[in-house]
């Protein structure tokens, strides 16, 4: 099993979170929720639970849709919050005031903003405090003999402070690295923050840290979603924080799975708990997939947010193979990245007809595409650029006088030659190199002229194409820059 673990020391380094903070009174039956929003440092070496919050700037998340999870953006000056004022004693809640829980959920800002992980995120602030408080129940009474009994009666409190962590596999396999030297992912991590000879009024049960890059496997391999992995995972991470170690011994283990089952049955939740799964499946941990050079499967990128907006790609020599057409590989890659939120961007020589086409072979051109009339892109060597909505931003033409002569050279010595005018191609007479250009090279088929006069005449030039390269490069420089080689 990759197994869950319990930890009694703070955390020393201040995450970068989106958190939803939701607080529940015992008694409404979790129908009346006072919803505020934070991303938070340590706070009496807490994870998630306040004490300084990110100042400057806020975004909200896309496809949350009904705006409960924000994060902090570019500024982050902290700033302290407002001490709380002076708290009853321990065991002296006022009369009738009901018990709170507040619970924080958080996503760790290296996750991408997946719409399912903000759906979930969004489910267990309901989630949550219902399994607190049948665990809590749970607690009532009791007769466990393995579990640790400093959280007893949680009725002596004002109120209860939870944070849940959705993380991905190298996040929580560096908590794995600082806090239990053992480097690799796992699972679920708990982390308690509960000192009773702190007489505190509030009882801080402390951090629940999950992987979902981990858990969206274990859901896959268990027949569930993955909801349902998290939540069975929040379970195990909540009984540990209350108590449970599974590791301890077999009865140990054998009383935390009783637990672990009775909670998800009352919940009407789906799947079996993390003990009773991983007993079935045999298996000590989950080893992270990986491919035959070593590299963790593309699945996983899913979890990772991109480290740039852009990719900027040729065409010719890069991204067309030497059939002059997009891989199924390279095709996977760009789908990939774009489903991250990677604007990929092509510049390359080819006219944009010709870009589109490729593209189109492999269902990745359109509006929506990599490339449209409606899309950036760098076409003709840079002489034609469009930008936002294909809005044409620069344009470079050749003077008309150094076409009219090399078309003229072009005509008197037989030599094959194309002029490039904006989507179209020109020329002065058929050749099997000319219809080359567009049969092998997807380029627009080249329209013939019937006079040089009558092909100037017709567009700008951007550039021209033949087959006798130091010609051609002759008459480019002598007409872009004014000066030939």
């Amino acid at each position: 099993m990759a197994a869950a673990a319990l930890i009694f020391r703070p955390l020393t380094f201040p995450p970068s979170t989106t958190t939803t903070t939701t607080t529940t009174s015992l008694s409404s039956s979790f129908i009346n929720r006072n919803i505020s929003y934070s991303t938070s440092r340590l706070y009496s070496g807490g994870l998630f639970s306040g004490g300084y919050n990110y100042g400057g700037d806020w975004r909200m998340l896309s496809g949350i849709g009904r705006g409960n999870v924000c994060c902090a953006a570019q500024q982050r000056g902290y700033r302290k919050v407002r001490g709380r004022p002076n708290a009853r004693r321990k065991g002296e809640r006022a009369k009738g005031k009901e018990l709170e829980l507040d619970v924080r959920i958080c996503i760790e800002e290296q996750l991408p903003d997946d719409p399912e992980i903000l759906d979930i995120a969004e489910l267990l602030r309901l989630n949550v405090p219902m399994a607190m408080k049948l665990g809590f129940d749970g607690l009532k009474d009791s007769d466990f003999k393995t579990r640790d009994p400093a959280i007893d009666d949680v009725g002596q409190y004002e109120s209860v402070e939870l944070s849940i962590l959705l993380c991905n596999d190298e996040f929580i396999r560096e908590l794995n690295k600082d806090w239990r030297n053992e480097d690799h992912a796992t699972d679920v991590l708990s982390m308690s923050q509960h000192v009773p000879e702190l007489k505190l009024p509030m009882l801080m049960l402390g951090d629940i840290i999950i992987s979902v890059e981990t858990a969206a496997r274990q859901a896959e391999e268990r027949g569930h979603t993955l909801l349902d992995e998290i939540r069975i995972l929040m379970v195990h991470g909540l009984l540990h924080l209350l108590g449970f170690d599974h590791e301890l011994s077999d009865e140990a283990e054998a009383e935390m799975e009783e637990e672990e089952e009775r909670l998800l049955k009352s919940l009407g939740w789906k799947g079996k708990g993390l003990i009773q799964s991983a007993l079935n499946a045999g298996d000590d941990a989950i080893p992270l997939p990986k491919t035959s050079d070593g590299r963790k499967k593309a699945g996983s990128l899913r979890f990772y947010k991109p480290k740039f907006k852009y990719i900027f790609c040729d065409m010719d020599g890069t991204l067309l193979n030497t059939k002059s057409q997009i891989s199924e590989t390279n095709a996977k890659a760009l789908r990939e990245a774009s489903s991250r939120g990677v604007k990929v961007v092509i510049a390359t020589g080819k006219t944009r007809p010709a870009a589109i086409t490729l593209l189109k072979m492999v269902d990745l051109a359109g509006k929506d595409g990599i490339a449209s009339e409606y899309t950036p892109g760098v076409f003709i060597q840079g002489l034609l650029v469009y930008g936002k909505q294909g809005r044409e931003i620069h344009r470079r033409t050749l003077d008309s006088d150094v076409c009219r002569e090399a078309f003229n050279y072009s005509v008197e010595h037989n030599i094959p030659l194309i002029a490039f005018s904006e989507n179209r191609c020109l020329t002065l007479f058929n050749h099997p190199l000319v219809d080359a250009l567009h049969t092998v090279y997807n380029e627009p088929k080249a329209e013939v002229m019937s006079s040089v006069d009558h092909l100037l005449s017709s567009g700008d030039v951007q550039v021209y194409e033949q087959f006798l390269r130091n010609f051609i490069l002759c008459f480019v420089f002598k007409g872009v820059f004014g000066f030939a080689i």
